[in-house]
């Protein structure tokens, strides 16, 4: 079947799976906004209750891809491939995962103070998750907004490429000036962890890329 006619059958009509993606993608923005303000304060009681609304969102991810998989395999009718789906929703509720890990290192190791830098790759986590809500939003109607989607993508590769960037500088810096060894494995854990969070956003991009690539054959 040709991609536009595999298509046109949905048109008018939103897909039955986009409130789902839509809700997931909220949630994660809503985490990754709660993580950039956890790295803008040093109060560690603000710390506390930042890190709920991470968790809080987590659950609630958790909970919405349990409800989406009752519905991709009982209900919904979809010219996507199931799997397909599973996937992208799979791998955006590993991301949320992820940023709810950066958001419970920084309650774990109490860091004395908090980088420019590990700022930085807190505001590359949230601006991937702009991309996703973004994303989220179009997918419903996927032949409509091929070339938007992939810009978002191509704007997710791009925050991913110096997301590295960043994490490689940051840990040569704490290498060669920290002098307090507890504090430069807080800090290179810290940033690990954030660095493993932007390299699965890059994970979502990647299979949103699968789907339309499959979809345009």
């Amino acid at each position: 079947m040709k991609f536009g006619n595999l298509f046109r059958r949905l048109a008018g009509s939103e897909p039955q799976y986009v409130p789902s993606f839509t809700r997931q993608a909220t949630y994660l923005h809503q985490a990754a906004d709660a993580l950039c303000r956890m790295t803008d304060t040093m109060d560690r009681a603000e710390w506390r209750t930042l890190e709920k609304e991470v968790k809080a969102c987590e659950v609630q991810g958790d909970a919405l891809l349990t409800e989406f998989y009752e519905q991709l395999y009982e209900k919904i009718i979809t010219s996507i491939r199931r799997a397909d789906l599973q996937t992208v929703a799979l791998n955006i509720d590993e991301l949320l995962d992820h940023i709810n890990d950066s958001a419970k290192s920084i309650l774990l190791y109490m860091p004395e103070r908090i980088d420019s830098q590990l700022k930085d790759l807190a505001q590359y986590i949230r601006s991937e998750t702009e991309a996703i809500r973004s994303i989220a939003s179009m997918i419903g109607h996927l032949h409509e907004n091929i070339s938007q989607i992939l810009i978002e993508c191509d704007r997710i590769t791009e925050i991913e490429h110096a997301a590295d960037d960043a994490y490689e500088e940051y840990i040569g810096l704490i290498f060669t000036n920290e002098e307090n060894p507890i504090e430069l494995m807080k800090y290179k854990n810290i940033a690990e962890t954030l660095e493993a969070a932007t390299d699965a956003g890059k994970t979502v991009s990647d299979n949103i890329r699968k789907i339309i690539l499959r979809y345009v054959e």
